[in-house]
């Protein structure tokens, strides 16, 4: 007999929002919390948005810091970003980032960002502004 197939995982961004909506906490609540509870002052209101609507994923120094404040297993949040990453909405732009797939054609880094690797561990194109 086949065991029945495990549920999905869910994806990062509608998870990332529930929890933050249960706190009651608005974005830019969130991004203090973070901010505070990693000691770093960087994180924006505007970057929670993007990983709520899944146009970039968080790194694993981020989604350590979430488990913390979300009260969410870390194992929880790495399968629900791995989940977002296979689903194709996002791909890798950088440590710990993702971007949507094809916003950056060719990828190409913008003006003041350094190259990385892309997936295929070629490198990518470095631009100067």
């Amino acid at each position: 007999m086949i065991p029945p197939a495990s549920p999905r995982p869910a994806q990062l961004g509608p998870l990332l929002a529930r929890r933050r909506l249960a706190r009651g906490w608005s974005q830019q609540r969130a991004a203090a919390e973070l901010c505070a509870a990693a000691g770093a002052p960087t994180l924006s209101r505007h970057e929670i948005s993007r990983w709520e609507r899944q146009r970039r994923v968080p790194g694993g120094f981020w989604l350590g810091w979430l488990a913390v404040v979300l009260d969410v297993p870390l194992v929880v949040l790495a399968e629900a970003a791995a989940a977002t990453r296979r689903a194709g909405s996002t791909r890798a732009t950088g440590p710990g980032r993702a971007t949507v797939a094809g916003a950056r054609p060719g990828g190409r880094t913008g003006p003041g960002r350094t190259g990385g690797t892309t997936r295929g561990g070629g490198a990518r194109a470095i631009t100067t502004g």
